[in-house]
């Protein structure tokens, strides 16, 4: 569906609730500055100067008129802010439900990462009807995700995670786009989302992933880096367990408290000193420059298996990858920061 001739299709959850707010600016724009226009127009022909001798008559001042004309665009601005900003709230505000997907901008390519392995360059599969959410970084600049049909667009900053979801409504293919100037290559970051049919996604996600899940990745990175030897399941290692930490808060050792979410595990990776855990040292080594964003996402994914937080099942209960979900590996420790 096409409000206007140049708009884009609407084609998520979303397009028609900012579609109605932008139409309200737009026209509420258009008959303020007509109404000025004519104003302007009209005291201009009615008070204009008819002989150079000519005094002005003094005029009374209203308190009523000025009670009006400031009270009425005071009541119009509230309006739009409240009507916007519950938007905004509904936007940036992932459900629990929403599919996982993992993205890595790059000059100049979307890297996407599905939890049951499947990587995809440029070109995103989603479900029709199935909330989905991205967590996104990027390995050099700011780059900007945006795709029109869904009127969603969300900056990606080097060097920490941000967060947006969508719900497709329609199936069809629709433009990806880098919203934000990232180097001579910019107008050459696109690339497309697929929204597909129930049976047309299952298909898709039959076609297997090479090397596995996600966590089952971030697994094998956990044991090459030797996490095991400080992150013991059994509680006896020189740096916290990481079995169910995910998602709960941590006590640290400065008296404050933080949430095991995303973030705060990337930087108990790269600087893990950061935020230390209460009970433990800091003399875990930082890994940044050693993994790439890729792997973070990897040892997320699999920290967060851990704790059995699992992404939903895309249909019938079954895993991303189109088979039962097994329970969460061993326990086996990485670095949370070390925290």
């Amino acid at each position: 569906m096409q409000t206007v001739p140049f708009s884009p299709d609407q084609a998520s959850s979303f397009a028609g609730e900012v579609d109605a707010l932008y139409g309200f600016l737009w026209a509420l724009t258009i008959v303020i500055g007509g109404v000025i226009s004519l104003l302007i127009l009209y005291f201009a022909v009615k008070y204009r100067r008819r002989n150079e001798d000519e005094i002005p008559r003094p005029v009374r001042a209203s308190h009523r008129l000025e009670a009006v004309w400031v009270g009425v665009p005071f009541v119009v601005a509230m309006g739009i802010f409240v009507w916007s900003a519950g938007i905004y709230y509904r936007m940036y505000r992932p459900p629990e439900e929403a599919i996982d997907v993992y993205v890595v901008a790059k000059q100049w390519m979307w890297k996407f990462q599905h939890l049951d392995g499947h990587r995809e360059i440029n070109e995103l599969h989603v479900p029709v009807g199935r909330k989905v959410k991205l967590t996104m970084t990027t390995e050099d600049v700011i780059h900007s995700f945006f795709v029109p049909a869904f009127r969603v667009k969300m900056d990606v900053v080097p060097g920490k995670y941000c967060t947006i979801w969508f719900e497709p409504t329609k199936a069809g293919r629709y433009h990806l786009f880098c919203a934000e100037y990232c180097g001579t290559s910019h107008s050459g970051m696109i690339g497309w989302v697929d929204v597909m049919e129930a049976p047309e996604y299952q298909a898709w996600l039959s076609g297997g992933a090479a090397g596995g899940s996600l966590a089952a990745t971030g697994e094998k990175l956990f044991q090459q880096l030797a996490c095991r030897t400080c992150h013991k399941s059994d509680g006896t290692g020189r740096g916290p367990m990481l079995e169910g930490v995910f998602g709960k808060t941590v006590q640290l050792a400065n008296g404050q408290k933080v949430t095991a979410d995303e973030a705060y595990v990337r930087e108990s990776i790269t600087n893990p000193k950061a935020k230390v855990v209460a009970g433990y040292d800091a003399i875990m080594p930082t890994f940044q420059g050693q993994v790439s964003e890729e792997q973070l996402l990897q040892l997320i994914a699999y920290i967060r298996s851990l704790a059995g937080v699992q992404g939903p099942a895309p249909q019938g209960g079954a895993s991303p990858g189109g088979q039962q979900a097994r329970p969460a590996p061993a326990p086996a420790q990485m670095k949370q920061s070390q925290q």
